[in-house]
């Protein structure tokens, strides 16, 4: 190992052991899909069944297996915690800074560290790294087929191709069918972007297919075995029904998806698409217009690499927003794209001096991008807990902090040093961001959005672990404290009442409702909550009349 692969190895290391993995356990698992998947995973290692995802001992077949599967391999070496069930997207996305950086290396070298970097550190793949979720899996399969798949373009080794293959098998095992469509509608858009529809027809590699099958199609033949059920609940309802209609309620604007792209690709934005926009620009007038012939023996590779990364950016981008069901995580896989080509537009800049200038207007965008960060990460305990900035001193000082960063940036891209100096300058302000967040804001998160702090209260007032209910409380909470205690929690309003001694948590304003409830009961008030604002209740046995 040369001192440069060194040098590089300990920096990709220092970067992703601090951005993916360090505090991931400083707050436990919030909202409803994090406590959700690691109870699925923890059901699955009890029963030692690896094909049927089980959730309170009942099968539940929204989602593939891939990450239930790394769940309970890190459950199985860490015990099962909250940061075992984080840890699967922390190592996704590890791996896939170290094929960013790999392939860069190998196809457009001089950047690989600056490829690496903006990749672990856009805002998307931090927040998703410390997420036990399918998202990252989904991101980091289908982005390292993507390039896995231009290393085959550009080398013509097939054992890219077969990467490429064995990528989207997983990609389908992380997220469903959804992995191969996308890869094939973006290669089918570059072909017919750069006139070579010949690319299509050579990417449909019969090894690679029976590749594909042999990883893929096992566990879906086993569950659906298992589960007659499974085609109706998992293609039809999780699937297709929740692409075309609002099925489960997460309803959003068209546009959704372009302000979530921006945020996800923070501090890189601008310069994403200022990149995004030349390589459009040089390829319509270079390319379009130029009427370069189908299947030209001498591809540009140079110019048509930015072509591919601006496919691979806008595809899931377009298609997430077509559907009816929009969440955040969906577009994870467009922020790898996002980074693959701004380091490309760096490489190629950086390799001609005269051009190597940049526009004030780009710095200072940039600049104020870059530094904006700060101040809601100084300010993440008012954020959480009041919704809201705080007046007086702690703003003035947030945004006090976040004007010097942005004139540090700003003043160091206008000197001489100009895009040499983008990786350093942009990453100080990320570096300060997570730091700020991790030493100030992980008690209030903890305490405001996640279960684990009231179910150990909950453990303190108890002799032996008593059943648990919940009346009118939001299904974040449900599934936290599902995962805390291990148990299934049943809710009031289902009318699932216990007939048995057992707790139950409720809103502090519901005393009316919870007594409505528990009629011919002795119910007996033994504690409040008060950074959920909730009442914790212990209920007699008894039927209720």
């Amino acid at each position: 190992m040369t001192n440069r692969t060194r040098t590089d190895a300990l920096l990709m290391a220092g970067f992703c052991a601090f951005l993916f993995f360090y505090g991931m356990g400083q707050f436990g698992l919030i909202g409803a899909d994090e406590p959700r998947y690691a109870q699925v995973a923890r059901e699955m290692l009890e029963r030692h069944d690896w094909i049927t995802p089980v959730l309170g001992g009942h099968a539940w077949l929204e989602k593939p297996p891939l990450y239930y599967w790394q769940a309970m391999l890190a459950y199985s070496v860490l015990g099962v915690s909250d940061v075992a069930a984080r840890v699967p997207a922390a190592i996704d996305a590890t791996l896939l800074v170290i094929a960013v950086y790999l392939f860069f290396r190998r196809f457009r070298c001089g950047v690989e560290v600056d490829a690496a970097l903006i990749t672990a550190s856009c805002a998307g793949m931090i927040g998703y790294a410390h997420a036990a979720s399918m998202d990252m899996a989904l991101a980091a399969t289908f982005s390292i087929g993507m390039l896995a798949w231009w290393a085959w373009r550009e080398g013509g080794n097939r054992i890219y191709l077969a990467l490429f293959y064995l990528c989207m098998a997983l990609g389908m095992l992380a997220k469903g069918p959804v992995a191969p469509f996308l890869a094939g509608i973006v290669i089918v858009l570059f072909a017919v972007a750069t006139q070579e529809l010949r690319l299509i027809a050579r990417t449909l590699w019969v090894p690679g297919i029976l590749l594909f099958c042999a990883v893929a199609l096992p566990w879906y033949a086993a569950v659906q075995m298992r589960n007659p059920q499974f085609f109706r609940e998992f293609i039809l309802q999780h699937n297709l029904a929740r692409f075309s209609s609002d099925l489960y309620h997460h309803r959003q604007p068209f546009w959704y998806y372009l302000p979530v792209t921006a945020v996800a690709l923070v501090p890189w934005t601008v310069f994403v698409l200022a990149a995004f926009v030349q390589s459009v620009r040089v390829w319509w007038t270079e390319v379009w217009r130029a009427g370069t012939k189908s299947g030209s023996a001498d591809p540009d590779f140079e110019l048509q690499f930015s072509v591919f990364a601006c496919c691979w950016l806008v595809v899931p981008l377009l298609f997430f927003s077509i559907s009816q069901s929009k969440l955040p995580g969906y577009i994870l896989p467009c922020v790898p794209a996002g980074a693959v080509l701004l380091a490309d537009y760096l490489r190629r800049h950086l390799a001609q001096e005269a051009d190597e200038s940049v526009s004030k207007w780009l710095a200072v965008l940039h600049a104020l991008v870059a530094a904006a960060p700060i101040v809601p990460s100084v300010l993440i305990a008012y954020l959480v807990t009041e919704h809201r900035l705080p007046a007086g001193r702690p703003v003035l000082v947030a945004l006090a902090l976040a004007f010097v960063l942005c004139t540090a940036i700003a003043l160091t891209l206008a000197s001489r040093l100009r895009l040499r100096m983008l990786r350093f300058v942009t990453l100080i302000p990320v570096v300060l961001s997570v730091a700020a967040v991790l030493k100030l804001g992980t008690i209030s998160i903890d305490q405001t959005l996640s279960a684990r702090p009231l179910a150990a209260e909950l453990a303190s007032v108890e002799t032996h672990q008593l059943p648990l209910a919940v009346y009118g409380v939001s299904r974040e909470l449900e599934y936290g404290l599902s995962f805390y205690r291990n148990q299934t929690t049943v809710r009031y309003e289902w009318g699932s009442v216990p007939q048995g001694e057992h707790l139950l948590v409720a809103p502090a304003t519901w005393k009316g409702d919870v007594a409505g409830r528990t009629v011919g009961r002795r119910v007996t008030l033994l504690g409040h909550y008060s950074p959920q604002e909730l009442d914790y209740y212990w209920v007699s046995a008894g039927i209720k009349p």
